[in-house]
Formats: C-alpha cells, structure tokens, sequence
C-alpha cells in the first residue's frame, strides 16, 4: 500500500467544472480515509499542483481545455514514473479507456458509474491494484469486435491530434495547446488520414465520430 499522510490518502482533483469537482470532493471526503489536497481545472494547473503538492492519487477527466487528461497524465508520469492516475470521465467508449491505460492509467471509471464505485476505485489504487469500472471492463472484453479497433494502428500522439480535430480545434490551435509546431501538426494529419482511409477533411470527421471523438459537450 502506498504511504498515507495521517492514516488518509490524499487526492489531486482535475475536472473543468468547478461544481462537478466539489460534487466529487464531498464524494470522496465523506470517507475520512481520503482527502482531496488539491484541485485544477485544465493540465498545466494540474501539472502544477501536482508537482508542488505530491498527491498520491491523481482523479482526472480526459476532456480539458486545451491538453487532455491522457496526454497530462503522461506527463506527469514522466515527472514521477510510479505516479497513479485514476481516469473519471463521461466517455465510456473502450477506445478512450484503452488509450488511458496505454498511456499509464492506474484505473478507469465511467461517470455513469454509481458514485460508490469512484471511492472502491480510489481505495484499489491506494492498495496497489488496478482497477476498471463494471461497464468500462466489459467494453473493453468486446472491443474486438468494434468499429473501434480501426485505431489501433494510431500513436499516442496521433490519437490526441484526431481527438483534437473532431473538436474543431484548427491546426494552429492544436500546436499551441501541444506545444509544437503547425507543420508538425498538419503532418500527424496526413499520417491519421492514411492510416484511417480518409482522404479529405470531412472523411476524417467522420471516421473520428465512428471512433466516439465528438465536438466537446
């Protein structure tokens, strides 16, 4: 079991809606083994608060601005290789839960999830153990047999760009909020459009609507 600051465990919050985080907060500080330390909004304060802070369990939504969950998260697993993230997200396509647990996801629960399984979860990563939500393990027990399978043959780096795009985020504004440059971003276009069998924009579009990248709610 991971070591506990005064027998509670302590938790770094990343939501971007500041009422969905206190709901949350209440959740799990209603058990008084877990404290939430920390809370942000987008990665950078994330990544932030997680350095300053050290918590020892980091919940967080893929859907941010700008940077998602998955690519905050590998981020700070490069800060802090043993760093255990607990994905809490409204996507419940098994392509987003395995991209997470590729990425280094400790765990992965739905946000259709009863509200007791975001405390068992919490509770399983504290103690060293793994942990999927009922409906997330069963997707992802069928996904060979999904539309979604397609994107296998997808990069890390290349998912984040696609999932981008079906937001409408143009490709200067995908290179700010990634850090690189517009050209390199236009060439992760190219490669996804080959490798997915689209050959113009709105092909693309569609094919990342099949995958479950939607615009943003």
């Amino acid at each position: 079991m991971i070591e506990v600051i005064k027998n509670r465990v302590s938790v770094l919050l990343v939501d971007d809606h500041a009422v969905v985080r206190e709901g949350y907060k209440r959740l799990l500080e209603r058990h008084g083994d877990i404290v939430v330390i920390g809370e942000a909004a987008d990665a950078a304060t994330a990544h932030a608060l997680f350095c300053s802070l050290n918590p020892q369990i980091v919940v967080m939504d893929i859907t941010l601005p700008g940077t998602s969950g998955i690519e905050a998260m590998r981020r700070m697993l490069v800060y802090k290789p043993d760093t255990r993230v607990l994905i809490f997200s409204m996507h419940e396509d098994a392509i987003f839960a395995k991209r997470a647990l590729q990425a280094g996801a400790f765990a992965y629960v739905t946000k259709a999830s009863a509200p007791n399984v975001l405390v068992e979860a919490v509770h399983s990563v504290a103690s060293g153990k793994k942990f999927l939500s009922a409906d997330t393990a069963r997707k992802l027990a069928l996904r060979d047999f999904s539309d979604s399978a397609e994107a296998d043959g997808l990069s890390a780096r290349e998912f984040e760009v696609l999932r981008l795009l079906a937001q409408g985020r143009s490709i200067r504004e995908i290179a700010e909020s990634m850090g690189l440059n517009p050209k390199t971003i236009a060439n992760h276009q190219s490669a996804i459009k080959q490798k997915l069998g689209a050959d113009t924009a709105i092909q693309l579009l569609k094919k990342a609507a099949q995958l479950g990248l939607g615009p943003p709610e």
